[in-house]
């Protein structure tokens, strides 16, 4: 069988430069065990397959998977998914606003000008980690303890620990522990001075089961419950841009918003950039 697929650069700020993400449109026939395979094979940090909507409310369904298991909820995987399924010539039912089911449940994108924007779900963990879990994470990043300003969990589905440091240098500065056994996901930001192009710099490592450490290029649902975190903190009073990359070579650009009901909305340029097809 044969199945097309697309490869997503998702937040670059130009081309080449963001997350990559391949999306392939599936159907029904497509089992689980066949999809994990498939983003095994394809070892990219994510891999997404397009399915017909079980909800009559959605566009489209998206199922997202790392090399090791399938995630609920993704930012990057959502907006490249939604990119590579506008590009294939479907429209949404309501102009500008696209609705993707997940495992999360229903996601609204809306596109602005040529960038689409999610809408940040419900974190499924919140609060502040144990001081145990708040020296687990200074021990991986290689960082005295006093040195994180702030923690907290800010988990909307891939685990995340958010981690505040002082500046975005420090954030720059970072050398976590490439020998480091135990599965983590921690997200570290730190703020530019003022009048920087951009407020914050963002970094994300993973440790999971398998596999050494790895740094995301740019990662969407970080960048998501980092916003609701700051927003509700009063760390930003308007929108902002948040750069994610920069330590791998990468040109990350994150727009985060927040609307007048509170929802806070992640953007960024996708750019579809292979197109062909997928054979099992």
């Amino acid at each position: 069988m044969a199945y097309q697929i697309q490869y997503v650069d998702v937040f670059g700020s130009e081309g080449f430069s963001g997350n990559a993400l391949a999306v392939v449109t599936a159907d029904e026939a497509m089992n689980t065990e066949c999809m994990q395979r498939i983003a095994r094979w394809l070892n990219l940090a994510e891999t997404t397959f397009l399915l017909p909507p079980s909800d009559p409310e959605a566009d489209y369904q998206v199922r997202i998977f790392t090399c090791e298991r399938e995630l609920p909820f993704a930012g990057h995987p959502t907006l490249g998914s939604c990119q590579a399924w506008l590009a294939s010539g479907h429209t949404p039912r309501e102009h500008g606003v696209i609705i993707q089911q997940s495992a999360i449940g229903l996601v609204a994108i809306r596109q602005i000008s040529d960038m689409l924007f999610f809408a940040a779900p419900p974190l499924l963990r919140s609060g502040a980690p144990s001081e145990e879990e708040r020296q687990t994470a200074a021990d991986f990043l290689d960082i005295p303890a006093d040195s994180i300003v702030e923690s907290q969990w800010v988990d909307n589905g891939p685990g995340w620990l958010g981690i505040r440091l002082r500046s975005a240098e420090a954030v720059l500065s970072l050398t976590p522990k490439a020998g480091w056994e135990t599965p983590i996901k921690i997200g570290v930001f730190g703020p530019y001075p003022p009048d920087s192009p951009a407020a914050f710099e963002v970094r994300a490592f993973i440790k999971e089961k398998s596999g050494g450490v790895m740094e995301d290029p740019v990662t969407g649902s970080l960048n998501a419950s980092l916003g609701q975190w700051i927003f509700s903190a009063g760390m930003a009073s308007h929108d902002y841009i948040a750069t994610q990359g920069a330590a791998l070579g990468r040109k990350g650009r994150i727009v985060v918003q927040q609307d007048d009901a509170g929802q806070v909305w992640v953007g960024g340029t996708s750019r579809l950039h292979i197109g062909g097809t997928l054979t099992l």
